[in-house]
This record gives structure tokens, C-alpha cells and sequence, in this order.
């Protein structure tokens, strides 16, 4: 029997608004561009769930704000197809900040991550409270 393959709808585009789940120190970013995005001439790029994308601050600490950083996303609002034919939705748009080397900034992260962004960045699955 042949394997169904998880195709995750990308529903975040560029200047979306997005929760960071982490504590570390914002509270609203804005995705700026998404890496790794192969598209077509004149559309916007899209991401979702376990994409890395290039953010900017723009609430929360006063040091945090007007930074670029990257980020994961964990949670998007649009449902998605798991493989096994079910389908996942979150309340909320979020995601948690990396640093250059690829691991994450924070210590904790706040409210469930998707097990597709876990599989991609193990770090997330130590720090998250929960895997949906």
C-alpha cells in the first residue's frame, strides 16, 4: 500500500502578523519572506507549519522591537491534512524564534506545537508543553 503524503497547506504569507509562543521577550511579529521559498513571478511567498521564515519584532520588548530574526512556525489557524487522512487546526497563528546556529532562543514555549514542526526541529518538542 502506498504512503499518503503530508501536504501542509501554506496559509501565512508575507506581512502576516504572528503569536511568538516563546518567552523571549516579543509578542507580535511579521513575516518579512520565507527561506527556501521556490515560487512564481509575482506572488507573494506562503508558509505554514515547519517552514522557517524571516520575521521582524513589533510588539514587545523594547530590545526586541524593529529586530529582523528567524523564526518556525508551529501553529496556523488553516486546517491542514495529516497523512493518516485526519485534519488539524489551531486558534492561532504562531511561532518561536531561532537564533543563527539553528536552535532556539527561548527556554519554554507557550501553548501546543504541531508534531510536523517537532519532527523538523526536535529542540521544539523538549521545550514545547504540549504535541498536538
Amino acid at each position: 500500500m502506498k504512503a499518503i503524503k503530508s501536504n501542509i497547506t501554506k496559509a501565512l504569507q508575507t506581512r502576516s502578523r504572528l503569536l511568538c509562543a516563546d518567552n523571549s521577550g516579543a509578542k507580535i511579529l511579521e513575516i518579512i519572506s520565507v527561506k527556501g521559498y521556490r515560487g512564481v513571478k509575482r506572488r507573494y511567498p506562503k508558509a505554514g507549519i515547519g517552514d522557517i521564515v524571516v520575521v521582524t519584532v513589533k510588539k514587545g520588548a523594547p530590545e526586541m522591537k524593529k529586530q529582523i530574526l528567524n523564526a518556525v512556525i508551529i501553529r496556523q489557524k488553516k486546517e491542514f491534512r495529516r497523512s493518516d487522512g485526519s485534519r488539524i487546526q489551531f486558534e492561532d497563528n504562531a511561532a518561536v524564534i531561532m537564533d543563527e546556529s539553528g536552535g532556539l532562543k527561548a527556554s519554554e514555549i507557550k501553548g501546543p506545537a504541531a508534531r510536523e514542526a517537532v519532527e523538523r526541529f526536535s529542540k521544539i518538542a523538549s521545550l514545547a508543553s504540549m504535541i498536538v
